[in-house]
């Protein structure tokens, strides 16, 4: 269909339109209803509202006692000693030694906190994450495999590959830096 049409068609009804008028004393007796209406629903709301005051301390009480739960199960799993740090205590230096190397690196990327190298941190962190997850699963597999060396050699060259790859990458950013220096000494001296 096309406007005319519906412009014809509309202005053919519109003495159909709106042709009726409401009973006297229409908009009183809907006043009256919404009022009585309303009052019913303040009812309603006030009962449900004591219920939900005896149930809230209830439910805090509850709440805190799952998160006390959870943080002594999350202790309890820390504690006991996983990774390199379960089979020995030479390799519980080792992996604190990782641990720490590859903590100082991480501060030493974040302190890099311009936008010209934050495509490389955050490249970066992906690559670390993706090697978290593959140290999880050798902690899976050294304690299936029952202290395999290859699975140890495996988590030790994985420390390693994380350092070795921020390492890297703050030594990308001091190249950068330097490069962008030069240049800035090399225009200002033209």
């Amino acid at each position: 269909m096309n406007d005319n049409n519906l412009n014809t068609l509309f202005k053919n009804l519109n003495e159909d339109f709106n042709s009726e008028e409401p009973n006297l004393g229409h908009q009183n007796r809907f006043l009256e209803k919404l009022n009585s209406h309303n009052n019913e629903n303040e009812i309603v709301i006030k009962s449900s509202k004591s219920v939900r005051t005896l149930w809230r301390p209830l439910i805090g009480v509850a709440a805190s006692v799952v998160l006390l739960i959870t943080v002594f199960i999350g202790i309890q799993r820390d504690s006991s000693t996983s990774g390199l740090a379960a089979i020995s205590p030479e390799m519980a230096t080792t992996q604190d030694f990782f641990t720490n190397t590859i903590t100082s690196e991480l501060e030493k990327l974040n302190s890099e906190e311009s936008p010209e190298f934050q495509d490389l941190i955050v490249d970066a962190l992906f690559q670390i994450k993706i090697l978290e997850e593959n140290y999880k699963e050798l902690i899976i597999d050294l304690n299936e495999s029952g202290d395999d060396k290859r699975v140890i050699y495996a988590m030790i060259s994985n420390f390693q590959n994380r350092i070795d790859l921020l390492q890297n990458v703050v030594e990308q950013i001091d190249n950068l830096k330097q490069l962008k220096n030069e240049q800035n000494e090399n225009s200002s001296t033209l």
